[in-house]
């Protein structure tokens, strides 16, 4: 059974990789051949080149891949990685481990099992309330789809390779940290699409399950430093491939989306419910 997990997660992943790398290796190309022929077009009509205006067109559209972008959860992956094997890390790991434990006691608290899944909410969301996102709604739904999916696939990849122990239970599936990796996943979504000042906020949910992951004892350090990692990768595959999910489905114009939220009661079985509706 772990096999057939550890197969799939790999085939899922290597077609999202071989997609983006893809894009990456054509994006380049496609721009100068944009820009070398509305530059021949506008000297054939004699008129002075734009090469600004042109640019400028170009970059208005959603973002591509960017190997800058690696840097960071390249970092964090590979810290936590080498965090797995390194005799002072684990060192650090069990230091404190032992420190969560005096500080927690008998009084755990679970709340991170539901709070990871808060900035996934408002990422779809926030767009109904009067907070302008980037992308409509369609595209965001397929760029969480998308990171979700490679976040998943990334993160068996690790838990079924190198079988780490978890600090509380003899259970090897330790590395990464899948909360983690789920919550900082939404939370660089969160930050690309609606900036700065809210991406803070939903960075402190998630630095928030982090710590409750070291406090309830369910991780190592290391662990939660390569979830988070894997978290930002994750989100920044979902943004790469936008521009070709894009190309395929013909999203070349802004569209609008109608998004309604309904609240709803059901006295007989004392239930409360939301329903969404939105137009594509």
């Amino acid at each position: 059974m772990n096999i057939n997990v550890l197969a799939g997660s790999l085939m899922t992943f290597g077609l999202l990789a071989s997609q983006v790398c893809a894009y990456a290796q054509t994006s380049n190309s496609e721009e100068s051949s944009y820009l070398i022929f509305h530059d021949t077009q506008q000297l054939t009509d004699n008129r002075p080149v734009d090469s600004t205006s042109v640019l400028d067109r170009h970059k208005n559209g959603s973002p591509g891949f960017n190997a800058k972008q690696l840097i960071l959860p390249g970092a964090l992956v590979a810290v936590g990685t080498f965090g797995v094997y390194n005799g002072a890390f684990r060192k650090l790991d069990q230091n404190i481990k032992n420190r969560m434990d005096d500080l927690r006691g008998n009084h755990f608290f679970r709340a991170d099992d539901y709070i990871q899944y808060l900035p996934a909410l408002t990422y779809l969301t926030f767009g109904s309330i009067g907070i302008k996102p980037k992308h409509s709604f369609k595209e965001r739904v397929v760029v969480e789809a998308t990171a979700y999916i490679s976040m998943t696939a990334l993160t068996n990849i690790g838990k079924y390779s190198f079988k780490e122990k978890r600090p509380d239970s003899n259970a090897r599936n330790s590395f990464p940290s899948g909360h983690t990796a789920t919550v900082f996943t939404s939370a660089e979504l969160m930050r690309e699409e609606y900036g700065l000042g809210i991406g803070i906020g939903a960075y402190t949910v998630a630095v928030s399950v982090a710590f409750l992951r070291l406090y309830n004892g369910r991780h190592w350090l290391n662990d939660i430093i390569a979830g988070a990692g894997v978290g930002i990768l994750s989100a920044r595959i979902g943004y790469w491939m936008l521009p070709l999910y894009q190309r395929w489905f013909k999203w070349n114009n802004p569209c609008s989306d109608i998004i309604v939220l309904s609240p709803a009661y059901n006295p007989t079985e004392h239930s409360f419910s939301i329903n969404l509706a939105c137009t594509f």
